[in-house]
């Protein structure tokens, strides 16, 4: 049912006095259920998916459908535990009386999500299933590129015998997300998209106090040593670039290829980049699909256009496409500057650079304002985990990439954002603690 900001907002606070009473166990319950459902009607959900987003229906079904089952059963588990408090006693020295502390861990209220449009089933699992966890209620706009899956799923919560209110969804434009940001009955908000959005959203929940969590964009580095093989290299490589039509917040797009391996990488590489299948979405056989809109189809293609024309780049395979297509594409960038190596594309797009030693690739790596992702493939198991440990990113891989299990929280560093979603660590973002003193014996005020 599509409603205003306002009139979700008011049906969200009724549902928030009766779902906050909800214990945690009977919480978790309904949470493990909405799990249940979504893996029932997987192939209902996966078409939707399809349909908005053009992305190959063989990786939704076993990336974007699974990750949102994962995550619902990960925080229906945690959420018997969830608000847990301390205990601590507080004698008073020398004078024989005795007092204690304690702590409580309680919901927000009514918390807001404004999600993007690449991955929406999962990005709305990651923000509600942590809030619903913790005794909150959730208005949330998808974007309006993508919403199928995100009312789908509001059905599917109420389905699973979650009351009415607790999860509501509204549509609209930037104008329905701002209605949500500056909306006073909106105690917190949970933003998935670009930068230069998610400073705006921030601006707005500032006037308010209103704390924020932020999921932005990213220009990510893979950092490939020569003593990596040929193997892990290229599958990191592929990870890092090519899921989702290449259009992930978290792609290692710059990577960074150690001297005197390039050659062998790219033997092996180029083949595998230019073997995706792309297709139609909907055949079982495609392994990439179009871009989401015409409007971001023009956007990828003049970034590869630029690279074409740039002297400092050489385009080694793919290039636009026809329709909504673009090819899956590699450029080797002489520079670090080049327009292709510092904007974040959003596309099946990577830029090869190549480095001497561990520190300049580390140092060229943290050069960007970006901090949401990194990653490092390498056999000598103490220089991948100093890397991992000097990358300003907050989410690094080791000999992998792009794999995001709802047990490790995921969230950046820098400009990419702050805050996390996903693991215990989304709790934290969703509750609020409060200290109780409490005085057994008669207080002395002292005047």
């Amino acid at each position: 049912m599509h409603k205003t900001v306002n009139e979700a907002v008011e049906v969200a606070r009724r549902g928030y006095e009766l779902w906050r009473g909800v214990s945690g166990i009977e919480r978790g319950k309904k949470l493990l259920e909405v799990s249940r459902l979504i893996r029932s009607r997987s192939e209902e959900l996966a078409q939707l998916e399809c349909r908005d987003t053009n992305v190959a229906i063989s990786e939704i079904r076993a990336g974007h459908i699974t990750a949102a089952a994962d995550c619902f059963e990960y925080f229906g588990c945690l959420a018997q535990t969830a608000l847990q408090g301390t205990f601590m006693d507080l004698p008073h020295a020398g004078t024989g009386q005795h007092s204690f502390g304690y702590t409580r861990r309680e919901p927000l209220g009514v918390c807001g999500g404004i999600s993007a449009w690449n991955y929406p089933l999962m990005l709305s699992s990651w923000k509600a299933a942590p809030a619903l966890a913790c005794g909150n209620t959730m208005v949330l706009k998808p974007s309006e590129l993508t919403p199928s899956t995100t009312l789908l799923l509001q059905e599917i919560i109420c389905q699973a015998g979650i009351p009415e209110g607790v999860f509501q969804t509204v549509q609209g434009d930037h104008e329905a997300g701002a209605a949500l940001c500056r909306h006073p009955g909106i105690a917190k908000i949970s933003f998935t998209g670009s930068v230069e959005t998610g400073r705006k959203v921030a601006a707005m929940c500032g006037e308010m106090l209103k704390p924020t969590t932020m999921e932005l964009g990213g220009k990510s580095p893979l950092v490939i040593f020569k003593d990596a093989g040929l193997t892990t290299a290229v599958e990191a490589t592929m990870l890092a670039n090519f899921c989702n039509s290449g259009q992930a917040c978290s792609n290692g797009t710059r990577v960074f290829v150690e001297e005197g391996f390039l050659e062998e990488y790219l033997e092996a590489l180029l083949p595998r980049v230019e073997g995706i299948v792309v297709g139609d979405p909907f055949d079982d056989a495609t392994q990439m699909g179009p871009l989401v809109s015409k409007a971001h189809r023009t956007k990828v293609a003049t970034l590869i256009k630029t690279a074409m024309d740039d002297p400092q780049c050489q385009v080694l395979t793919g290039g636009v496409g026809e329709g909504l297509f673009v090819k899956p594409t590699v450029i080797l960038s002489k520079s670090d500057e080049t327009t292709v190596a510092t904007t974040e594309i959003f596309g099946p797009v990577l830029t090869l650079h190549t480095f001497k030693t561990e520190e300049e690739a580390v140092q060229r790596a943290n050069n960007t304002p970006y901090g949401l992702a990194g990653g490092v493939c390498s056999t000598d198991i103490r220089k991948a985990h100093r890397v991992a440990k000097d990358l300003e990113a907050g989410v690094t891989f080791i000999n992998s990439y792009n794999i995001c299990p709802v047990e490790l929280p995921f969230g950046a560093f820098k400009q990419s954002g702050y805050g996390k979603e996903n693991s215990a660590q989304a709790i934290h973002s969703y509750s609020q603690v409060k200290s109780v003193y409490v005085e057994e014996g008669i207080p002395d005020s002292g005047f």
